[in-house]
């Protein structure tokens, strides 16, 4: 694997290490079951985690998927990012979201001083591959593939084996010597479930689905679900619900109906409550932008992460 430290393209500049977090605040408890009679008054945030699951093994491949906008994707995508980073891993992300390339806007690609610049629409027009694509961020063992406007043209102008080009180019790299160079990739979808959203779901290995205790969240489950097992049986039979993400998580007995209504449906998939945090929400919006977990490291979401991403990927089997 290549070491974390080699510049890449377009690295001059030292980038900014991602440490680890001090386990403050308290994290929270994994459990096998909820106790479903206890009032909604003494619930505490707990994490459901099937007797069944097991950890991802890498190079793993993430897509964050909800086809409503305000769930937390980016945030999602960004701290875990940030917390595999922190563990030592080889991190890609990719932005998948054409309308606001939001994703691309945190974690800013550092771009070589001269050449042309790629992103995630020139894989989907065969103009390049996935490492012409890859540029290094301002973090520390985080690459990204960008993205901008101009993907929506993958909407419209369908390109010819556009639902595999993915899947296809991430095959190409894991058949090179070597293996993929990254130890985890995450993609951060869209709020549609658009032909690249679909793309994206055909690519992963497993789907994390950050839903924000609402209403209007829960009603949207239906059409998603629907849109995953759809994929599984026509583009990406291996492709399963690796976590539900419960973001902006307050204790209400409206967040406790959501948690047992998504263990439901996806009995085979843990279920992370992500605590509401102001302070984490300022993040993104910092100048520079960067990851909760060094803008605010005390904030109940940078731990609720750290402690999401050590569940989800064995990183014993991560190769140094």
């Amino acid at each position: 694997m290549t070491s974390p430290e080699t510049p890449g393209p377009g690295e001059g500049a030292a980038r900014i290490p991602l440490p680890p977090l001090d386990g403050s605040p308290e994290r929270l408890e994994v459990v096998s079951a909820w106790d479903g009679g206890t009032p909604y008054q003494l619930w505490r945030p707990q994490i459901l985690r099937p007797a069944t699951f097991r950890p991802a093994q890498p190079s793993q491949v993430f897509a964050v998927v909800n086809q409503k906008g305000g769930a937390g994707k980016t945030t999602s995508t960004v701290e875990l990012a940030a917390a595999w980073a922190a563990a030592g891993l080889r991190v890609r992300v990719i932005d998948g979201d054409p309308q606001e390339a939001a994703l691309s806007a945190w974690l800013t690609p550092q771009y070589p001083d001269s050449g042309e610049r790629h992103s995630l629409r020139s894989v989907f027009f065969d103009e390049c591959g996935l490492a012409e694509a890859t540029y290094p961020t301002a973090f520390e063992r985080i690459d990204i593939i960008p993205s901008s406007l101009d993907l929506a043209r993958v909407e419209y102008e369908r390109p010819i084996g556009a639902e595999q080009a993915l899947a296809a180019a991430l095959a190409e790299e894991a058949g090179q010597p070597g293996g993929s160079p990254y130890d985890v990739t995450l993609i951060d979808s869209a709020p549609s479930l658009g032909l690249v959203t679909v793309a994206v779901l055909t690519a992963a290995d497993k789907a994390l689905v950050p839903v924000k205790v609402g209403g209007l969240d829960m009603r949207g489950m239906a059409s998603l679900h629907r849109t995953i097992r759809s994929v599984q049986r026509k583009t990406n039979p291996k492709l399963a619900v690796g976590a539900v993400l419960l973001t902006a998580w307050d204790k209400s007995d409206f967040a406790r109906q959501l948690a047992v209504k998504v263990s439901e449906d996806y009995p085979e998939a843990p279920v992370i409550p992500i605590r509401r945090s102001v302070r984490a929400a300022e993040a993104p919006v910092a100048s520079p932008p960067q990851p909760v977990r060094l803008w605010a490291p005390g904030a109940p979401p940078a731990i609720d992460y750290d402690t999401a991403a050590s569940l989800l990927l064995d990183r014993k089997e991560v190769a140094s």
